[in-house]
């Protein structure tokens, strides 16, 4: 499996390319080519092209939850293919797969809508979508997680405004918030959004579902932004327990949190631009 990091808040020095306080990898594996989030602008398809990368040409799209930070670039994905439509330019048109949640309005005040900007009725005009809560094999090493179980009670309890649903508006446990894994043969290789769920409740699911104890990387935001001290500890007492080979920690995790990492586990740079290859 080959991942290139097409959005993350930082960029590699000398590598000419768009940062955002967002997220998106470009990730291929077994013939497949697979979007993971869009970020919050079209900064994924600005860094794709300079990168050589065609974005026409994918087999999905995989939504890690239904945040502003990693949706809102779908508009972008919608002209790209609408245009090459249009001017007869080669495409495959890719299915949407996320939680079953992840297309539902988020508020949060001052705000407003914080979720997705376009909504799955709309998105269905110009993509199939297949949304779940179960774990979905999307190749015979590359498993979307579904709903995370939640195994530890010091992280992923909190709530991030309101979600609309068909009983009304209800406190936002981020319960679309998921990711994928790659079985390596080094070991699990997952890939995360904002793991609102809890990293180390989202790498623990990653071992059942996938029945594998060993774990070669985690990339993408931990979300471990100033967390409080009895958190951070306890994920630090995790990560070392589960000794992974590497960690690349981005997105929405903190220096503190970063700092407390590298002591336990070979704490990686992560940037735009920035290519990992796993066999």
């Amino acid at each position: 499996m080959k991942l290139t990091v097409l959005v993350d808040n930082n960029t590699l020095i000398d590598r000419y390319f768009l940062g955002e306080p967002a997220l998106s990898f470009f990730i291929e594996e077994d013939g497949e080519r697979i979007l993971f989030d869009t970020g919050y602008s079209d900064a994924f398809l600005k860094n794709a092209e300079k990168m050589g990368i065609d974005l026409r040409n994918l087999d999905y799209v995989v939504l890690s939850h239904g945040h502003v930070d990693h949706t809102w670039g779908l508009t972008h994905l919608i002209r790209l293919y609408m245009e090459a439509k249009n001017e007869k330019i080669k495409y495959h048109t890719p299915a949407i797969v996320g939680h079953s949640l992840v297309f539902n309005s988020k508020l949060l005040s001052p705000f407003g809508e914080i979720g997705s900007i376009v909504s799955q009725e709309k998105l269905n005009h110009h993509f199939p979508i297949h949304l779940t809560q179960e774990a979905l094999w999307i190749t015979n090493r590359l498993v979307f997680l579904g709903e995370i179980k939640k195994t530890f009670d010091f992280e992923g309890q909190g709530y991030i405004g309101q979600v609309v649903t068909d009983q009304g508006k209800i406190n936002d446990y981020i319960l679309d918030d998921t990711a994928i894994v790659y079985k390596s043969s080094k070991g699990l290789v997952i890939i995360v959004g904002c793991a609102h769920s809890g990293i180390c409740n989202i790498i623990e699911y990653a071992k059942e579902v996938c029945q594998e104890d060993k774990v070669a990387d985690i990339i993408g935001g931990f979300h471990l932004l100033n967390p409080p001290i009895n958190q951070l500890n306890k994920t630090i007492e995790y990560i070392k327990k589960v000794q992974p080979t590497a960690l690349h920690a981005c997105h929405c995790t903190d220096l503190r949190s970063k700092i407390a990492l590298s002591k336990v586990a070979s704490l990686e740079e992560v940037g735009v631009g920035l290519q990992l290859i796993y066999a």
